[in-house]
């Protein structure tokens, strides 16, 4: 069932927009086509999303995104960020998703990470800036990838959507949808886009996907080579530094003492690959300059 509803609702949005490609377009169709031919609404019950429906969605969020802060041009910038996410996502759970894992700068001084679910992860220049490192910089990294992989946008999505959804499906077949058929499921899926929208920039997660997101980063950390202590030790800088900064990050995360002493207990004795240390600090440097 969430798969026709994300379907076709994108494909009502893009096509009234003008921004969907032929390809696109023809992927959409099939889908389309798929469940016209299904006669049977019984079979459409609650089922976790997949990754392809995970795709489409992550995609449509990252639109929202952009609408409201502007990518940077900085292509030597954003690729070092995508080299060192890319080795992060490596070692997490989904190591490849149905579009794959890709890293892009927010021109913005607005201190904050996004992770759109699919992998579409952004970071602003404002964040850019508060890391002293590269192992800091991978550590927020990991911390958005864990978020992808813990599918926390797609829980943000209200529940009554799809209940809402499967009395619109389970009434005729696709071919007979009529004009308040196809607005209402256009409704669910602009509403599904808005609810992750909102979690991501306006209200953020919750406290306990937090903790999770922190947990599992440093786990990402460790497997990839850089120091697990990494994101404690930005979180302790934020804290030491005595400033007062305005929404981001601060806004959308729980407070910064808070999960520094939540991590603690889940911190690994090991450090990281301490070897290739002064690599690190000449590639952040260059890449930052």
């Amino acid at each position: 069932m969430i798969r026709e509803v994300f379907i076709l609702g994108l494909f009502l949005l893009l096509t009234v927009s003008g921004r969907a490609d032929a390809g696109l377009l023809d992927s959409i169709q099939k889908g389309i086509d798929m469940l016209a031919a299904s006669s049977d609404a019984t079979q459409k019950a609650a089922r976790s999303i997949s990754d392809e429906e995970e795709y489409f969605l992550g995609r449509a969020v990252a639109a929202r995104i952009l609408e409201t802060y502007p990518l940077l041009k900085d292509p030597k910038l954003t690729e070092y960020v995508n080299t060192i996410g890319s080795v992060l996502a490596l070692h997490a759970e989904r190591p490849y998703t149905y579009g794959g894992y890709h890293f892009a700068v927010l021109d913005t001084g607005e201190m904050n990470a996004f992770a759109c679910p699919g992998g579409i992860v952004f970071i602003t220049q404002g964040m850019l800036k508060a890391v002293a490192s590269e192992d800091e910089l991978a550590a927020v990294l990991a911390h958005e990838i864990a978020h992808v992989n813990h599918r926390d946008g797609i829980a943000s999505i209200k529940n009554s959507r799809w209940t809402e959804a499967a009395a619109i499906i389970g009434t005729k077949a696709a071919q007979n949808y009529g004009p308040q058929e196809l607005s209402g499921l256009t409704s669910i899926f602009e509403g599904s886009i808005d609810d992750i929208f909102k979690t991501l920039v306006v209200k953020g997660y919750s406290k306990s996907m937090e903790y999770g997101a922190d947990k599992t980063a440093i786990s990402y950390l460790g497997k990839s080579g850089y120091e697990p202590a990494a994101l404690q030790a930005f979180l302790d800088r934020m804290v030491s530094s005595g400033k007062t900064y305005e929404g981001g990050i601060l806004k959308t995360h729980p407070g910064t003492a808070d999960r520094i002493d939540n991590m603690r207990a889940d911190m690994p004795k090991d450090k990281g690959d301490t070897l290739r240390v002064g690599i690190r600090t000449a590639r952040f440097s260059a890449a930052m300059n």
